[in-house]
């Protein structure tokens, strides 16, 4: 066995502190554990509990998980080394702690020697660490390329018109971009991280997406970068056969084929009191079954009777399921019932709904979820709800996006395309995998 385990190619795996960061790093470490691959994944203990339960007993002889451990302080015990849950006036905090790992992370390259360091979008020490040992590194972005590229343009290219209008933010949410443009561009004086990981990266890039939905933007980051763009996508997680039966899966059971939406806004989005009351309007007025997933920031006490409208459960009956906390999402969006998502457009919860078959009600909140939304819809598997001025959800309109998308026929076109796209993503199988294995062996060959 230590033979066969000196046989293989050694790479270690930083991704950022973020579950919908981590989760495609762990789908990525599984695929290339079955190409003779051993991966350390590097990540704080609580997040790497969360994850432990989807590596198998035999993955875990491929796959190690290797502790980081960040300074612990009253604003941020271990069990806030994670984005998730987290309230959002500790993210920069958290932000700071990560720093502290340089060390760590430095000891850890020098005894595990390994042929290569997989790293995330805002760690450009990660590949200077490795340099230090003539180790090259590779950048993978967990976002869509669609949105990398516009921001990279920006900074690369300011008051010149992005090439692809059909992503521009319109109305609020282009406002809200600006204003977070800006921010990054005032916080990039010195120097931007961003940029720097991406110039530090070696010969290629990586993205978890695929030709078919943004083929045209990943060419355009490979001009911006000057590097290979190398798509590994869809990664998203796989359902183990003999999954535990939950009492939503049971609920789901009883309802008709692509009759039911789900509800999910990501593990890191929590809806204002305003936001809950329009969507729950919204999911009444649509007549449509919904799933619903609630979550509240942790430590929150706040009962789902209390957040939701007066009266609304019962109203709703055996129409309408709420669940608070946590769901199997991959699992739902897999069942027969499922008729479309009702999303934030997190990129990954994007590229589930596009495995599974399922259209998106797209209710995009922050961040790249804007122009995530604007991808989907691009590519015809997509509604996006439409705001008021200000940017509040309005219940009519949510109603109106899911009934189009579930029930209305001058919805069958998104239904189909989304049919298609699933039966695509099945075709090509572990394509990008191979491609990718391929330019990692190269380039470890290279530079040893």
């Amino acid at each position: 066995m230590d033979t066969e385990q000196t046989n293989k190619m050694r790479v270690v795996m930083l991704p950022w502190l973020a579950h919908g960061h981590i989760s495609p790093f762990l789908e990525l470490a599984k695929k290339l554990a079955t190409r003779n691959f051993t991966i350390y994944l590097c990540s704080t203990p609580i997040n790497l509990t969360s994850i432990q339960k989807r590596i198998t007993q035999e993955q875990s002889l491929s796959i190690k998980l290797v502790e980081l451990h960040l300074p612990s302080s009253p604003d941020l015990p271990p069990h806030r080394h994670t984005t998730n849950g987290l309230p959002p006036h500790l993210m920069t905090a958290l932000k700071s702690a990560f720093e502290n790992v340089i060390p760590q992370f430095s000891t850890l390259i020098k005894s595990l020697s390994p042929h290569l360091v997989m790293y995330d979008f805002n760690q450009p020490w990660a590949p200077a660490i490795a340099a230090e040992y003539d180790i090259p590194a590779v950048e993978f972005i967990t976002s869509s390329a669609a949105f990398v590229s516009f921001i990279l343009h920006r900074f690369k290219k300011p008051g010149i018109e992005f090439p692809f209008p059909e992503i521009q933010l319109r109305g609020f949410h282009g406002a809200q971009f600006r204003r977070m443009f800006d921010q990054a561009v005032r916080e990039a004086s010195q120097k931007s991280r961003p940029i720097e990981a991406f110039e530090k990266s070696y010969k290629i890039i990586l993205f978890n997406t695929f030709r078919e939905l943004e083929g045209k933007y990943f060419d355009y980051l490979s001009i911006l970068t000057e590097k290979k763009i190398v798509p590994v996508g869809p990664l998203v997680q796989e359902i183990v056969n003999g999954t535990e039966e939950t009492e939503a899966m049971n609920w789901l059971d009883k309802k008709s084929d692509s009759s039911t939406v789900f509800v999910s806004f990501g593990s890191e989005y929590f809806l204002s009191k305003e936001e809950v009351e329009e969507v729950a309007h919204g999911l009444e007025i649509s007549a449509v079954n919904f799933i619903w997933v609630v979550r509240f920031p942790v430590g929150e006490k706040t009962k789902i009777e209390e957040a939701l409208p007066e009266g609304f459960l019962d109203r709703v009956g055996e129409r309408g399921m709420v669940v608070e906390g946590w769901a199997p999402q991959a699992q739902i969006l897999a069942h027969s019932s499922i008729g479309g998502f009702v999303s934030h457009c997190g990129w990954n919860s994007i590229l589930e709904s596009l495995k599974f078959g399922v259209p998106v009600i797209a209710m995009p909140m922050h961040l790249d979820q804007p122009s995530n939304a604007r991808v989907v819809e691009e590519v015809g598997v997509a509604v996006e709800v439409e705001r008021e001025e200000d940017g509040r959800l309005n219940r009519y309109e949510i109603a109106k996006a899911i009934r189009k998308v579930v029930v209305e026929k001058n919805g069958e076109g998104i239904r189909v395309k989304s049919r298609e796209f699933s039966a695509n993503i099945r075709l090509r199988a572990d394509k990008g995998i191979d491609e990718l294995v391929e330019e990692l062996v190269k380039h470890c060959l290279e530079s040893n």
